[in-house]
């Protein structure tokens, strides 16, 4: 079996069912990790979820912020935006069982291996203040709440840029606000791991005293594999940990990428998208 982990779909689905046949992908044999963000700013975002949800046990997808965003405006917690993709899905007449599907992903994703230690994926990538244990803890809080009756709720104060520090005393909206930015937004943070939220170019946008947090130190060592920051093209310069860029932009014009877990070797397809 092999296992690939592919960067944010955001809509394309032409290109992510060219990469499938590129890597020869058999769901009876392989299997697919996402990073999130399997929808929105590009065309085919119904096509995407529709062809993740049937790949069943053979796809793990972890939610993204634009995978939340969908749930807030589908709930009726949030507003469409502009830019946004998303009128298919409102209008497909699965779109519950999709919806619902959806919701139900996590926000981490964790395997032990012999020869490689923990591999974490999230969309946005690990706090370097989190252990993996604490992290895969805090993941199963909002996870448990997204679940629960009370998730509408929940969707509707998700956003925000407050608490932009985690503090283990944080409790309510508050505490499950500051992980959600921590798994779905983070790019920048300073030494003490608070993030910014303004930045989100390459790395010469970094604010003063802050930097990528895969340039922070950890105590520990996982391999993180991570989406969301497309302006990075798949590399982390000057990284003190392991980890994986795997967005690569596909949406904005330049290509969808897909790592072989037990090689490393990264296979691409080139963006279809203007």
């Amino acid at each position: 079996m092999t296992t690939y982990a592919i960067g944010d779909l955001q809509g394309c689905h032409d290109e992510f069912v060219a990469l499938l046949d590129k890597l020869d992908f058999d769901p009876r044999r392989d299997h697919l990790w996402l990073a999130g963000d399997l929808v929105n700013r590009g065309p085919g975002s119904l096509a995407c979820l529709r062809e993740v949800m049937a790949l069943g046990e053979a796809a793990t997808a972890v939610l993204g912020n634009h995978d939340l965003h969908l749930l807030a405006v589908a709930r009726g917690a949030a507003r469409e935006k502009p830019k946004d993709t998303l009128s298919a899905i409102f209008a497909a007449p699965d779109r519950e069982r999709l919806l619902d599907w959806l919701q139900s992903r996590p926000l981490l994703v964790r395997r032990r291996s012999r020869e490689q230690g923990d591999i974490v994926m999230t969309h946005a990538g690990l706090l370097p203040q989190w252990s993996v244990d604490l992290a895969e803890e805090l993941a199963g809080e909002a996870e448990t709440r997204l679940a629960s009756e009370h998730s509408g709720a929940f969707l509707e104060q998700m956003y925000g840029n407050q608490p932009a520090c985690w503090r283990d005393d944080l409790d309510g909206i508050d505490r499950l606000r500051g992980i959600i930015n921590v798994f779905t937004r983070m790019r920048f943070i300073d030494a003490a791991g608070c993030l910014d939220f303004a930045a989100k170019e390459g790395l010469d946008s970094a604010p003063a005293g802050f930097a990528p947090w895969f340039q922070f130190p950890r105590d520990d060592d996982p391999w993180l594999l991570f989406g969301h920051w497309a302006a990075l093209q798949g590399e982390t310069p000057a990284s003190r940990v392991r980890a994986e860029a795997l967005d690569t932009g596909c949406v904005w014009g330049n290509r969808l990428t897909a790592l072989d877990l037990a090689s490393g070797r990264r296979t691409s397809v080139p963006s279809r998208q203007c």
